[in-house]
């Protein structure tokens, strides 16, 4: 037993933050976020007996986490907020024009359907290769290539319909 406390205690420490940050851009809300955390924590305390391969922690923590924020919709419709109001996390910038384009960009990213939302955003906030989100997502990697390829060709789209970026001679590539 207290092997196992151990161990558990070295994983909450080494991927909380980023399963927080994870879970924040799939909320968008810092209380839902260290709830979703925090429950994911609690699942996995209790089905730490069923982890296989100590390896494959981090995909084992990003599935519970993936089914905890499932779970909340299928509870309650969840309150959306004004993107302009949204703040992330991991924003280090100073400069107004820098947030702006992130804050583009979400609003961009959040308008994709979750089959191309949910791969795009494993590759850009967890630097995931396609092999580790078809892994995550419990996709072939073609799959998973397909998505992420339809996934930049919409948000293009998205964000030359709203003005943000001009469109390119000869339409969409």
């Amino acid at each position: 037993m207290k092997n196992k406390q151990h161990f558990f205690e070295k994983i909450v420490k080494a991927y909380s933050t980023d399963l927080f940050r994870f879970s924040y851009w799939l909320s968008k809300d810092r209380d839902i976020a260290e709830d979703l955390v925090q429950e994911t924590f609690a699942r996995a305390w209790r089905a730490i007996d069923n982890l296989n391969d100590e390896k494959s922690v981090k995909y084992w923590l990003l599935t519970i986490l993936r089914r905890e924020n499932a779970r909340r919709f299928k509870k309650k419709r969840p309150e959306l907020i004004d993107i302009e109001d949204a703040i992330v996390t991991d924003d280090k910038s100073n400069q107004p024009e820098e947030k702006l384009e992130k804050q583009i960009l979400y609003k961009a990213i959040m308008k994709l359907d979750d089959d191309f939302k949910e791969p795009l955003l494993l590759q850009l906030v967890w630097g995931y290769s396609g092999e580790e989100i078809g892994k995550q997502l419990e996709l072939k990697l073609a799959t998973v290539n397909t998505r992420l390829f339809r996934a930049r060709k919409q948000l293009k789209k998205i964000l030359i319909e709203e003005n943000t970026i001009k469109k390119p001679v000869g339409g969409i590539r």
